[in-house]
């Protein structure tokens, strides 16, 4: 699958200010694909793994259930993508570690309705060590 429009992505995640376009065109363009779930290997962030759950705390309650994402890293690209699950909600998170900048979606109703909660946010300063993940394979 060719990801060239991924930098459209980022471009929108960067400038767009109705959240919903963003992640229309990640849905339209990516999400929605068989071929573009093939690509990528599953990774943990602890960043990421830490930054969920706050925001959805936000979004929604302090009381409000997490389930762990799987989180896919695209490196040539540096994006990361996961599924997300608050209370039975279902949602996604997009990040690009190069401009340190994620988009988060949830579905806000349930049962499940068209009416969904955005969060964009940025990551932590950049580190002066190159990766601040590790990929899953590397530790088995």
């Amino acid at each position: 699958m060719k990801l060239v429009r991924l930098q459209e992505l980022k471009r929108k995640l960067m400038k767009e200010k109705n959240f919903s376009k963003i992640w229309t065109f990640y849905m339209d363009e990516f999400a929605d694909r068989s071929e573009f779930l093939e690509v990528g290997e599953p990774v943990k962030n602890a960043f990421l793994e830490a930054a969920i759950p706050a925001i959805c705390q936000k979004m929604f309650s302090k009381n409000a259930k997490v389930s762990a994402p799987l989180i896919i890293y695209i490196a040539k690209h540096q994006f990361f993508h996961a599924p997300v699950q608050v209370d039975g909600q279902s949602g996604g998170l997009i990040f690009f570690a190069d401009i340190n900048m994620g988009l988060l979606a949830v579905s806000a109703g349930y049962p499940t309705t068209d009416e969904v909660k955005y969060s964009r946010f940025s990551g932590p300063p950049k580190l002066e060590k190159p990766s601040p993940y590790e990929t899953i394979r590397s530790r088995l």
